[in-house]
């Protein structure tokens, strides 16, 4: 555009005698280089003008996720009587929730696993009697901190119709929060907290579980006792009868001293 302004302006001054002579009774030397100077104007104003390129608009790239979707929490396949001999503690979800259908079936109950360890919509099993009565039952394996809400009450409620069931139990290895409470009493449901379902299962017969950490313990205190007998033999006492401490006197030898030192200056060597 540059160009093209300035090849006008020279064509302008080549036709100088011929435009003068169009433009009579003006002056028109200050109209030529007026117009000169206004075609230079616009043709700058037009090349500064940024011009929108067509072409196609390049969507951003998305990248597959494939890779990277969230697998479900994959749950070790034990054996029954292997989660029989095992501690409430131990348990996973799934495990305590085929834990509760052995139980359930040994109880005369017909057992329908609708959401063994996977999403349950609200109930994880449905038991039904000898009568036909169908009861929702919702299994919640939490550590003893961690309490059930009342979202959980609620959604228990609700999921039990879609099961057609009458009746609704709730499950859980810890304990309900306050207001859950009052929200099982408010829509009859019942439930088992953590002392209720040991009692229950212990009453079965059948689960039997191996305290493995308890003998940990156990060995682990006896240990220390043994330990500390040891210490308590090799403890030299004082005449005054407090126990003596090693030290080391100004020259660096090593002695015991009394531990209630400087009441008491009494002083053996090593």
């Amino acid at each position: 555009m540059v160009l093209g302004a300035v090849y006008i302006l020279f064509t302008c001054v080549d036709h100088y005698d011929e435009i003068k002579n169009l433009v009579k009774g003006w002056n028109a030397t200050g109209m030529i280089i007026g117009f000169v100077l206004f075609i230079v104007m616009i043709s700058v104003c037009v090349a500064l003008i940024p011009i929108k390129r067509k072409g196609r608009v390049r969507k951003p790239r998305i990248r597959s996720n494939s890779n990277k979707t969230q697998r479900p929490r994959t749950v070790q396949n034990r054996s029954d009587q292997e989660i029989l001999s095992s501690s409430l503690e131990s348990l996973s979800r799934a495990e305590f929730e085929r834990l509760l259908a052995l139980y359930f079936r040994d109880q005369g109950y017909e057992v329908k696993e609708v959401g063994v360890g996977g999403k349950d919509g609200g109930v994880d099993l449905v038991i039904i009697d000898q009568r036909g009565e169908k009861t929702a039952v919702q299994a919640k394996c939490y550590s003893n901190h961690n309490s059930v809400g009342v979202q959980i009450v609620r959604e228990l409620v609700g999921a039990k119709r879609n099961h057609d069931c009458i009746l609704s139990l709730l499950i859980t290895t810890s304990d309900l929060t306050e207001p859950a409470k009052k929200e099982a009493e408010q829509f009859r449901v019942d439930y088992w907290h953590g002392a209720v379902v040991e009692q229950k299962l212990k009453a079965w017969g059948k689960w039997q579980p191996t305290n493995k950490k308890s003998k940990a313990n156990s060995i682990r205190s006896d240990v220390q006792k043994s330990q500390a007998q040891v210490a308590a033999a090799k403890e030299t006492i004082c005449s005054c009868g407090a126990p003596m401490v090693s030290r080391k006197g100004k020259e660096g030898k090593p002695f015991l001293g009394c531990s209630t030192f400087p009441r008491c200056r009494q002083a053996r060597s090593v």
